[in-house]
């Protein structure tokens, strides 16, 4: 009877002991994530300024993924979800610290790889913007060459080349968010092969006379000046 009685005397003591050691590292750690979503606010506020400092969101109407968004009834900008991101990242990074303290080891890694994620949307986003940008730029710029030489599908093709464009764009934008695209990606490499050389020997077989008349066409203004 003596013996059960020390035991449970000890265990009681080792409870209360563990309880005096996890309450001051509770308390850390409300103080720590308090801090943190103070931190994380003036993040979130100082990216959305910087953003609109640098007239993000009239780049992403550009773009028109902005009006993609709303038409999916999302009322965000791409400068708020960017705020938001960084928001939450921030606050990741002082939950996963507050987890290390309490030893939740297994909570601390799996927050880690969702906050080791949370910038590769923000690399997705941008690579849509810029790429949506750069394959708008490629059309004009085809289209403009084109019709400068009197090439009759001079729309058709430099419309084409800003669809392959933004279809890249989507497949690397696809490979930041780590969604598997070798495969996608490989067919889309065959298939605009395919596109080229079968132009390319459209081009070589049935492009004499248009050649042909480009060239009398810049003899005769040639002539004229």
């Amino acid at each position: 009877m003596q013996n059960q009685l020390d035991i449970f005397v000890a265990s009681l003591n080792e409870f209360w002991v563990q309880i005096a050691t996890f309450v001051p590292k509770l308390l850390a750690v409300i103080i720590i994530l308090f801090i943190g979503w103070g931190i994380a606010r003036l993040a979130r506020a100082g990216v959305h300024r910087l953003l609109s400092f640098a007239h993000f969101d009239s780049i992403a109407q550009k773009s028109g993924l902005e009006s993609f968004l709303q038409q999916g009834n999302v009322q965000l900008t791409l400068s708020g979800i960017i705020s938001e991101i960084v928001y939450w990242l921030v606050i990741l990074m002082f939950v996963i610290t507050g987890a290390n303290m309490l030893g939740l080891a297994e909570v601390s890694g799996i927050l880690v790889g969702l906050a080791g994620y949370l910038p590769h949307i923000i690399i997705a986003i941008l690579v849509l913007i810029f790429g949506t940008l750069l394959a708008r730029f490629i059309n004009r710029l085809v289209f403009a060459w084109l019709h400068s030489i009197k090439f009759e599908g001079a729309l058709a093709v430099s419309t084409s080349s800003e669809y392959l464009v933004q279809v890249f764009v989507l497949f690397v934008a696809l490979e930041q968010l780590n969604i598997g695209t070798q495969l996608l990606t490989a067919l889309f490499v065959i298939v605009v092969g395919a596109v080229f050389l079968a132009l390319a020997i459209a081009f070589g077989l049935g492009g004499k006379e248009w050649a042909a008349k480009v060239i009398e066409s810049i003899q005769e203004n040639a002539k004229k000046k």
